[in-house]
């Protein structure tokens, strides 16, 4: 591994008028003892996020009831204090290396929590892509003393999360560097989002594990099957909103959702607006349809 390992922290002094990002920390660690155990509930040190890119090797990342290998190429994000350990399994048979970035969440929360909402807790990102390069290249300049005052600071980290956002739109767009397994399965999802689909139903259909088909359709589209198909369902809906007269229970219905109250939250959720006021435009622009993100 040719990256300079060690953790480097950043307390620079913060001017109140001044809106900046604040980096707390950054470094590249090679783990090989059982010890190394974080438990989001016992720390102190927060409110912060953290984002930790495995290298090689693996650990393990647990938040709520999901367990999850985290190996290389995969990263997980953590909101500090949360519900949530990781820690270096005593049965792992090579070192965990990773990268991580830990900051504050002023500014860019929004941004991080709308990443998270779509790709995951535990997404998988490809070691030359943008965020991922930014990462290493944050934390080489923390090694050579480079972070050198609070505006640096801010800017890289204002820079990852924008990055890591942007990862979402080009791979998205870019459909036809998809897999040909992570096709089927969005063409699957386009044509059956009026269906309840279970990620069974989904792996099944395109011969994977649940694992490895959340782990490519992630990679390749920056979302999970479960963001994909809201997206999907709310492009239907804005549809039918501006080109029916259906009620919103109606529409709620043949689009898949089970009730009209979960239709208007996600709907919300994805536009920023209810179905009723994106229908009658309201005292806002009468859209046709929202493109987004």
């Amino acid at each position: 591994m040719d990256m300079p390992r060690g953790t480097y922290g950043f307390r620079f002094a913060e001017d109140k008028e001044l809106q900046l990002c604040v980096l707390f920390a950054a470094g590249c660690d090679s783990i090989t003892n059982p010890s190394y155990h974080w438990d989001g509930l016992e720390r102190t040190d927060g409110p912060l996020l953290l984002f930790q890119y495995t290298l090689s090797g693996e650990g393990i990342y647990e938040s709520g009831k999901q367990r999850h290998r985290v190996t290389a190429g995969q990263a997980f994000l953590a909101e500090i204090p949360g519900p949530h350990r990781y820690y270096y399994h005593a049965d792992s048979k090579e070192p965990w290396e990773f990268l991580f970035l830990l900051f504050r969440p002023n500014l860019i929360l929004p941004l991080w929590r709308k990443f998270l909402r779509e790709a995951g807790e535990v997404p998988y990102l490809p070691a030359d892509c943008a965020p991922v390069k930014l990462l290493r290249m944050i934390v080489n300049d923390a090694a050579a003393g480079r972070v050198s005052d609070p505006f640096i600071a801010s800017s890289s980290v204002y820079q990852f999360i924008s990055e890591l956002a942007r990862l979402q739109v080009t791979t998205l767009r870019n459909r036809s560097n998809w897999s040909e397994n992570v096709q089927r399965a969005a063409e699957f999802i386009e044509n059956n989002y009026a269906q309840m689909i279970s990620i069974d139903q989904l792996s099944e259909h395109v011969s994977l594990s649940k694992y490895h088909l959340i782990r490519r359709f992630s990679a390749s589209t920056g979302l999970t099957p479960g963001a994909y198909l809201t997206r999907i369902r709310t492009e239907k809906a804005m549809e039918l909103l501006r080109g029916t007269g259906l009620s919103i229970e109606a529409i709620a219905e043949r689009i898949g959702y089970s009730s009209g109250s979960y239709f208007i939250k996600a709907f919300r959720t994805m536009t920023g607006l209810t179905p009723g006021e994106f229908r009658s435009g309201g005292d806002s622009l009468a859209y046709r349809k929202l493109f987004f993100d």
